[in-house]
């Protein structure tokens, strides 16, 4: 069973690479993660770029031990990963 993960450990592994912004008009490339429940955490790449943007993100990651899954929304039009402990 997955462990309780936040949000905060997973942007902690993240870090080095930009972070997504909001300017009102656009996104200025990166990531973002949203926590989903206590055991996932979702990460994003905002703005162009986003399938090299999440291989990336995978990789750093998994590298740092988390468990990380590819997934698609609804629709199949936004990409993120899900992240958990095991």
């Amino acid at each position: 069973m997955a462990r309780v993960i936040r949000a905060r450990d997973v942007d902690a592994v993240l870090e080095s690479y930009p972070h997504s912004e909001w300017t009102g008009v656009d996104w200025i490339p990166g990531w973002r993660t949203a926590q989903d429940g206590r055991r996932q955490v979702n990460v994003f790449h905002d703005g162009p770029g986003e399938t090299d943007g999440l291989e990336k993100y995978r990789l750093e990651l998994q590298a740092s031990g988390f468990h990380v899954v590819p997934d698609r929304m609804e629709g199949g039009h936004r990409g993120r990963l899900h992240v958990t402990r095991t």
